[in-house]
């Protein structure tokens, strides 16, 4: 492999040459090195194909010119975090998935009969303000937690998610048996 200095010079003046050999050399223990989070191989290709990217990017801005580790390090480093990153999203949109979960699946029945609904009216109506204000942006209005932190004035996101599981646990209590 050629001495780094020499491939980000490559880098920097969009050598094609540069960016394969990069590539070329890399890809194998990237892809070994990236298995261990368990996502799909073709996931895991795209992912290296971004770091790839955003290496030449960097190079291409300049940001690279003061480059402490080996040009795979700093590749290794860029695909890890975007592997981490879509592990969090994957992760939040699992949460989402789970709190959906939690409410019976009867409110989806578009055969709910009346006596249901009739109940689940009432529960939220017993329910504070703040509360359905919550329950109603969160799962009506299909609104984020950012936005409804935002909107509400909760200085912490972590709070209003304990908030809306309270409030979600509450509204079950109160159209339990009924």
């Amino acid at each position: 492999m050629e001495k780094d200095s020499v491939l980000l010079d490559g880098l920097k003046s969009s050598s094609d040459r540069a960016i394969i050999r990069i590539y070329d050399a890399y890809k194998t223990d990237f892809i070994r090195f990236a298995a261990r989070y368990s996502l799909a191989s073709e996931e895991l290709l795209d992912i290296y194909q971004d770091a790839v990217i955003v290496l030449w990017e960097h190079a291409q801005q300049g940001r690279l010119d003061a480059l402490k580790s080996s040009v795979k390090t700093y590749l290794f480093g860029v695909g890890k975090y975007m592997i981490l990153t879509r592990l969090k999203k994957t992760a939040k949109q699992q949460v989402l998935t789970d709190d959906i979960a939690e409410i019976p699946d009867q409110l989806y029945d578009e055969n709910l009969h009346e006596e249901r609904v009739a109940s689940l009216r009432e529960g939220f109506q017993q329910l504070g303000d703040q509360c359905r204000t919550i329950l109603r942006l969160f799962y009506y209005e299909g609104k984020k937690l950012d936005e409804i932190q935002a909107r509400l004035g909760y200085t912490n996101k972590d709070v209003l998610k304990s908030q809306k599981s309270r409030c979600l646990k509450q509204l079950k209590e109160l159209t339990k048996g009924k």
